[in-house]
């Protein structure tokens, strides 16, 4: 199956996909410093580096399913929470505006757990029901990452969305058996000395102005 990946970052969620057999065709992502690392390790996916919001249905090829994680910063335990008041929140609706033009099979969406606090409760019930509206079955989940064989107990939301004329239904998987692994058990026979990074002339420059 072709996908697409929006807010690819450094793509982390798309090399998973590829490990389980789909095939990243594009995807979007406009912060510059990420632009190398995507393409070193997805040489085999067109990289747009458009502003998410200006994507128009032709910029974006048609495609099976639709994956990516939408900025977590305004849902963030650790930020100040204003949701769709943050310009950064309002991204959520773009990859809803995205799904609605190419309506794909299926799309995964992943969150900060942040999204399923009460004074989102609002936000998260609009998030889903412009899904629906738009053809889709939604499920959605907190998932701990260390519950499967990840050396990190990383919380996400992720939310599945399947085409209603294909009339399937997604279960999420159980947690993995066993205890959970440790760092050094993930990584402890790698034995390169780390390099530790000093460039003093760093820029940040932000996304929105």
């Amino acid at each position: 199956m072709n996908i697409i990946s929006l807010f690819a970052g450094c793509g982390g969620l798309d090399l998973g996909f590829e490990r389980a057999g789909f095939n990243v065709i594009w995807a979007n992502e406009c912060d510059s410093s990420i632009f190398e690392t995507y393409r070193k390790n997805h040489p085999n996916t067109m990289l747009n580096t458009t502003d998410v919001r200006l994507l128009k249905d032709q910029d974006i090829p048609s495609c099976d399913g639709i994956i990516g994680g939408p900025p977590c910063q305004a849902w963030s335990e650790g930020g100040k929470q204003l949701g769709f008041e943050d310009p950064r929140g309002q991204l959520f609706l773009e990859y809803i505006r995205i799904v609605n033009l190419k309506k794909p099979k299926f799309f995964v969406i992943e969150n900060v757990q942040g999204i399923l606090e009460d004074k989102h409760k609002q936000s998260l019930t609009f998030i889903i029901e412009s899904l629906r509206s738009i053809g889709y079955s939604i499920s959605y989940q907190l998932l701990n990452a260390g519950d499967f064989r990840i050396p990190q107990d990383r919380l996400r939301v992720f939310f599945v969305g399947i085409r209603n004329d294909l009339q399937n239904t997604f279960d999420f998987p159980n947690s993995m058996p066993g205890k959970k692994v440790t760092l050094r058990e993930a990584i402890g026979d790698i034995i390169e000395k780390p390099r530790f990074f000093n460039e003093k002339n760093v820029s940040l420059q932000p996304i929105f102005k």
